[in-house]
Order: C-alpha cells, then sequence, then structure tokens
C-alpha cells in the first residue's frame, strides 16, 4: 500500500515524464507514441518504477531497451524539471505495461467460453 507522500511523488514524476517523452521519444522512437501507464515509487523515493504502453509499434521490447538506454538522460531531464521539489531525483526502472494485452486475451477467452454455451444451448 502506497502513502500518499508516494503517491504524489508518483504523480508529479509521471506528469513531469510524460511531458518529457512527448517532446524527447521521437527522436529515439520515431513513429512510436510511449504513454506512461503508472508510476510505482518506493518508500524512500529513490527507485520509480515507470510503466510505458506504446502505440504504432510492432517490437515493444526493442523500444523498451532503446527506453532504458536513454535512461540517464531522461533521468537528467527529469532532474532539471522537479529539483525544486525534491532532495533526491528518483533512479528510474522502465517495465512495459501488458495490461491491454491481458485484457485482450482475457475477452477472447470469454468469447470462447459464450460461443460454447451457445452452441450446447442449441443441441
Amino acid at each position: 500500500m502506497e502513502s500518499k507522500r508516494q503517491q504524489k511523488f508518483a504523480g508529479v514524476i509521471q506528469e513531469d515524464l510524460a511531458a518529457i517523452l512527448q517532446r524527447e521519444s521521437s527522436s529515439y522512437l520515431p513513429n512510436t507514441m510511449v504513454t506512461i501507464t503508472k508510476v510505482r515509487v518506493t518508500p524512500d523515493l529513490a527507485i520509480a518504477r515507470v510503466f510505458l504502453s506504446f502505440f504504432s509499434n510492432n517490437n515493444n521490447q526493442l523500444a523498451l531497451q532503446t527506453i532504458k538506454q536513454h535512461a540517464s538522460e531522461i533521468r537528467y531531464k527529469l532532474g532539471s524539471r522537479i529539483k525544486d521539489q525534491v532532495r533526491v531525483i528518483p533512479q528510474l526502472e522502465f517495465f512495459i505495461d501488458d495490461t491491454s494485452e491481458y485484457v485482450d486475451r482475457m475477452d477472447k477467452i470469454f468469447d470462447k467460453i459464450s460461443k460454447e454455451e451457445r452452441q450446447k444451448e442449441e443441441e
């Protein structure tokens, strides 16, 4: 369970990272839209786990690796934006948010179940 402080700090990071990625991601991920779906911060506010979702991209793993390669540059830009609000700029850890893939998979399973039930009712 995250504290109010963690949630507030995560919101600040999410907002500022979104602005940074909106401007900067086109230089290292052309034709790809990057969204930050969630940010989780450790209790000591030293590590921020950033969950990303990629649109118009065929290879999410490659996109994630590209973002990870630029993590220090992104952290520096984040630091210049939030330096007056925090003492320590958190380390950034990036992950793929696979929630949409999970939802699609579950929808397919439910559709399959409902089709099987309709077939049994018709017999």
